[in-house]
Parts: C-alpha cells; structure tokens; sequence
C-alpha cells in the first residue's frame, strides 16, 4: 500500500515538552495536519504523550519521509551520519538552524533540503 502524505513520517530534532518552543508548536502542528512524527532531542519528556527519544542514542526510525531541524548548526554537525542514516526524503532547515555545509553532504546523498520554516509549510498546504 502506498503511503499518502498524511502518512509519511516526520522525524522532529530537538523535540521539547516546553510549550513555548517552536518545536513543541511544530509538533501539535504536524499532529493537528494529521501527520505522523517521532520527536528525538536530548531533553527527557514527552511530547503529546510521544516519549522524545534521545538523540545520543542513534534510535531506529523506519520509512522517515522528512526531518525537521530545530537545533543549531554547531549541533547539527555531531549528528549528520545518524541523520542520513534514517534515509529521509528531505530535510527542513529552519530558521536559525541553516547549515550549507551539511546541505551540500545531504545533496550529495540524494536527500532534497529547504531552508523554509515547517510551520509556515504546513499552514500553506506546502507540507
């Protein structure tokens, strides 16, 4: 069975329980638009009952459609093998997180990249 795009997998970097963060608000977006997610960070929580699974742990995630970044350049670049290892679609730099360097490795791998903000994507039906 094919996947439609309601379905595809979001993996959301730098998952927070903290309600005031833009990747909590990216998440109970991407939920609301009815689209599946992971949240993988390094806080302890859980966001929408999903326990944020840690990032320093490399955690299995299958069939990821998009990654959406929301951690830094400087923190990016500790974890760029893992992150190409989920094989994802694309990934979404958003503000503040833009990284050319690891936009050209992620070309080069065949994984499309934008610098656009996820939470304007979904509002637009651009998701």
């Amino acid at each position: 069975m094919l996947l439609d795009r309601h379905m595809k997998k979001t993996v959301l970097i730098g998952a927070t329980s903290d309600t005031s963060r833009y990747a909590f608000i990216a998440s109970a977006m991407l939920a609301e638009y009815n689209h599946v997610f992971v949240p993988i960070g390094i806080k302890n929580g859980k966001v929408l009952g999903r326990d944020i699974l840690d990032i320093r742990n490399k955690p299995p995630v299958d069939n990821v459609d998009t990654i959406t970044l929301y951690i830094s350049q400087a923190v990016q670049a500790a974890h760029y093998d893992y992150l190409l290892s989920l094989n994802p679609r694309r990934i979404i730099f958003n503000p503040g997180t833009e990284n050319p360097e690891f936009e050209i490795i992620a070309n080069k791998k065949g994984v499309e990249t934008l610098n656009a903000c996820t939470l304007v994507l979904l509002r637009l039906g651009r998701y």
